[in-house]
């Protein structure tokens, strides 16, 4: 396959392409066969085994899109030699569609390579304060190092993060602020005005960092998100992913965007080097649209039939801006996890002390029907 890479066919994408003509792509799409490489295995080689609706890990499983797909096959025919130009290429496309200059931009294996390495930077200059709740794994990383703390705070009544408490926790000893918008795993937005204003005077006292892994699933991304503030001076580090609404979570493909001067900081602590076959899969699939629109659409179908659901059986449910659903059962989540197992259905177990809360991701429409289906026998309703 030839595949000229202008810039011009990079920057556009499949923009030319309609939301009906994704979906019928992706609903023409069949599971390929095992290469023959792969037919002694027990279980699938990448991916949930056949049967299993995979409901845990925030996934996409309708990506990666057909235009990250060509770009992969052109990638696997270069992979005898280095990335070379496409970790520019794609961090001047990231540059380009938020205004910032590229050299703000950096790429890393997925957008936890990032946050473990910000987490590292920061974590000695201080404790890190976060939510309670927060997708905690890469501050975690530096902690296990015993390179960092974290100070946390506990969530509202209404589960949301506590903008207040956090700013009143911040000092001139704080290392860090991290928080997530929306917030995993309650899948909440906060305020979009309060928000920024936290963030924005808590950035006159240490670096901020907001990790927007979620922010295209929201109902308003472009009045959420913080890069305003990147682009204003503030001391605010934004992260992104493809491994959510692009569908390239096996691809391991983020990005931060910040000051010139932390994006070096945050580019000399990165971890490994990114492999050609993702940064090719980002190029491709950056601008398009039309998938980004049809994977959304899928995503709040399947969300809508998971908060019918749990209103019909009378659970409390957070309303999700994400690609996952976090509902009170009124069972220990772990307990449902187990339940759900037996029936190869896979959700996530218990956050923390939250005892009674299950997060279930949002997978294809089938998988969740059939979670929907079996979720009364579940909990013994």
């Amino acid at each position: 396959m030839s595949i000229e890479l202008s810039r011009r066919l990079i920057l556009t994408g499949a923009a030319g392409a309609t939301l009906a003509g994704a979906t019928r792509a992706v609903a023409a799409k069949k599971e390929e066969a095992f290469p023959p490489e792969a037919m002694h295995l027990d279980h699938a080689l990448l991916g949930p085994d056949d049967g299993i609706a995979l409901l845990a890990r925030n996934e996409n499983p309708y990506g990666p899109s057909e235009s990250a797909l060509r770009m992969v096959e052109y990638a696997g025919k270069k992979g005898a030699y280095y990335p070379g130009q496409a970790n520019i290429t794609l961090a001047e496309m990231i540059a380009e569609r938020h205004g910032v200059d590229p050299q703000q931009i950096v790429i890393t294996t997925g957008s936890g390579e990032a946050l473990s390495a910000i987490a590292v930077l920061y974590g000695p200059k201080g404790p890190i304060v976060a939510p309670r709740l927060f997708w905690d794994t890469t501050a975690l990383y530096a902690v296990r190092l015993g390179m960092a703390d974290i100070t946390r705070i506990p969530l509202t009544d209404d589960m949301g993060v506590d903008l207040a408490g956090i700013e009143a926790a911040v000092t001139k000893d704080t290392g860090l602020v991290q928080l997530c918008n929306p917030n995993n795993p309650t899948g909440l937005v906060s305020d979009a005005k309060t928000f920024k204003a936290a963030v924005k005077r808590m950035a006159d006292k240490t670096t901020v960092l907001v990790d927007e892994a979620y922010m295209e699933l929201a109902d308003d991304p472009e009045g959420n998100t913080c890069v305003d503030l990147v682009k204003a001076g503030k001391d605010v580090i934004v992260s992104r992913t493809f491994s959510k609404i692009y569908g390239m979570a096996g691809l391991r493909i983020g990005y931060t965007i910040s000051s010139e001067e932390t994006a070096e900081k945050i580019r000399g602590t990165a971890m490994s080097w990114i492999a050609g076959t993702g940064l090719a899969a980002a190029i491709g699939a950056y601008n398009d649209h039309a998938f980004l629109d049809f994977s959304k659409s899928k995503i709040v179908e399947a969300r809508q039939m998971v908060m019918d659901k749990t209103a019909s059986l009378g659970m409390e449910t957070l309303p999700s801006q994400t690609n996952f659903v976090y509902f009170k059962s009124g069972k220990p989540a772990n307990e449902v996890q187990k339940v759900m197992e037996n029936e190869k259905i896979i959700v996530r177990g218990q956050y923390m002390d939250y005892t009674d809360w299950t997060r279930v991701s949002m997978g294809k429409l089938e998988d969740v029907e059939r979670f929907c289906n079996f979720l009364p026998e579940a909990v013994g309703a």
